[in-house]
């Protein structure tokens, strides 16, 4: 077993083996502090690095999950505060020339999910020689709790700024598990990839990686934004008054699991509402413990982000999953899809036009039925139904993408590849958990094609799921290696090339049973809600700014 200890800057590390999926052994140490306990005063404050330890550290087993409760497993809640713990996979500790490394970031809207195994397993993506970082972050008021007085210490952000330090330690400590420090792509998914994409445009984190794959998810997506204050905290906690010190007093002083009852009671009231208290906050100034203290879409404009090459995409179904129980009549829906971003009053008669033009649009256009027939199901029955998911599906997740790489080809200087994901098989992770029928690729179903699971079946030699598997690891690796995912043309297993984004067409991978290059075939549905942004208040604000740059 000595050669399973590794040291790091806080102290020695005793991991354990594992087998990957084509049957070779890899070296795993789990349950990693990489940062101070986050308990007591450290409670909301933002992260402080690990201490050391003496002796040699076991680290053969996971440690706690940040407090919360679990997206699939029965819905109960499990972890602690003491949560700040990473997991690093290697296949050697001994090669002259250093691995890449991959930095999973995990989504869960910012509430629930952890980096652990039983999620998100290395057996796939190991086997392509990479070096792997799976990482838990502060969750809920834990990790996003956002005060405007500057004396409680309370900004908000802790979550991200957790991510942070995670990427610092991999700065320094990697190289003692065979990872190059010098090639580390961060990669997310749903909120893990908006905080991926918030990475890239965080002062704080600039120097920490050097690619990034976004995976169904952005910083324009209106989810990952949140309102700073405690207006609407108050009459939950059944407080009279909505003083911030009083607030934050009284949360200091509860145990976690009172904490949790009262994010869970607002939580639901803020997601129905789009008014959330969790997520992305501006800070008010720059400072060695800000994270985001100006707007992302003015950060792009005025190119402040880190120019790396870029991977997004999304699945042909994002929104399926949430309407599973979903009764909005189609005006409703067309008033809810423009999100607040777009800066309308609510209510309003300017409101009301918009989402009439929302609605003319989605009813008369023969490209969206050709689309709904191509991917989906032959319309002549319930029309409306899937017209109100991807009217939402469009606005709440494929707009923000759509920005996103429209404004990474256009002025990041590096590469941007887009894909989109329609295959189906035994390994779609959502629709498996939903056990649904609706037709689609479901949001997060990719995920089961790059991380072992605890649904993953048994997976038979030749058949699809097996090669789906290897295609989309090697490609993944392929862009953490390169930062291009098809740089052999002869890859028989592949079979494309897969090229960068060059213009508004936006050039793209359909990842279905076969890998194809295409035109998207959501563009114009995109050209449609971005010319009714710009009309929009927010727009007409943003356009005025831009200007003044």
């Amino acid at each position: 077993m000595d050669n399973l200890i590794v040291t790091t800057e806080q102290g020695k590390l005793r991991g354990s083996t594992d087998v990957d999926f084509s049957g070779r052994k890899y070296l795993k140490f789990q349950g990693i502090p990489y940062g101070k306990p986050p308990i007591g005063e450290l409670r909301f404050k933002a992260p402080l690095p690990a201490e050391k330890w003496t002796g040699i550290l076991d680290a053969t087993k996971e440690k706690s999950r940040c407090y919360s409760r679990g997206i699939f497993k029965n819905n109960s809640l499990e972890g602690s505060e003491d949560c700040l713990f990473l997991n690093v996979y290697t296949r050697t500790l001994l090669d002259k020339k250093p691995h890449p490394v991959l930095f999973w970031i995990h989504g869960g809207l910012f509430v629930c999910g952890s980096g652990n195994s039983d999620l998100y397993g290395p057996d796939f993506l190991i086997t392509e020689e990479v070096v792997i970082v799976t990482t838990n972050y502060r969750l809920g008021f834990l990790g996003f709790l956002s005060l405007k007085d500057p004396n409680l210490g309370v900004p908000g952000n802790a979550g991200l700024k957790d991510v942070v330090m995670a990427l610092k330690w991999v700065q320094k400590n990697i190289h003692n598990f065979g990872g190059d420090p010098n090639n580390v792509t961060i990669c997310g998914g749903s909120s893990g990839a908006a905080v991926v994409h918030l990475l890239t445009l965080s002062p704080m984190s600039r120097d920490l990686f050097h690619k990034a794959i976004a995976q169904s998810g952005c910083a324009f997506n209106p989810w990952t934004r949140a309102a700073r204050g405690v207006d609407k905290i108050a009459p939950i906690m059944g407080l009279e008054v909505s003083n911030e010190r009083t607030i934050y007093e009284h949360l200091m002083h509860l145990p976690v699991e009172e904490i949790h009852k009262i994010q869970e009671k607002f939580f639901h009231l803020d997601f129905e509402s789009g008014d959330r208290i969790i997520g992305c906050v501006i800070e008010d100034k720059l400072n060695d413990q800000s994270f985001l203290v100006e707007d992302p879409f003015l950060i792009i404009s005025a190119k402040k982000f880190k120019p790396v090459p870029f991977m997004t995409g999304y699945t042909t179904a994002e929104m399926i999953p949430s309407f599973l129980h979903y009764d909005q009549k189609l005006e409703k829906s067309c008033e809810n899809a423009i999100t607040w971003y777009f800066g309308y009053e609510r209510p309003s008669e300017e409101l009301q036009a918009a989402a009439k033009s929302v609605r003319r649009y989605y009813l008369n256009t023969q490209d969206l039925v050709d689309y709904l027939e191509l991917f989906f199901f032959k319309v002549q029955s319930n029309l409306s139904n899937y017209i109100i998911f991807q009217i939402c599906s469009d606005s709440i997740f494929l707009y923000g993408i759509y920005q996103t790489v429209i404004n990474q080809f256009r002025l990041n200087k590096c590469p941007s590849y887009l894909y989109r994901v329609s295959l189906i098989t035994k390994l779609n992770l959502l629709k498996e958990v939903s056990a649904s029928k609706l037709p689609g690729c479901f949001h997060y179903d990719e995920i089961g094609y790059l991380w072992k699971n605890f649904l993953t079946p048994e997976i038979k030699p030749g058949s699809i799921e097996d090669l789906s598997i290897r295609r989309f690891v090697r490609l993944w690796t392929n862009f953490a290696k390169y930062g291009n995912p098809t740089p052999d043309k002869n890859d028989k297993l592949l079979n494309v090339i897969w090229k960068p984004v060059t213009s508004k067409d936006l050039d793209m991978l359909e990842t279905g049973y076969d890998l194809m290059t295409c035109k998207s075939p959501e563009t114009k549905r995109m050209e449609f809600w971005d010319k009714l942004y710009n009309q929009s208040p927010a727009g007409r604000k943003y356009r005025a700014l831009v200007s003044k740059m």
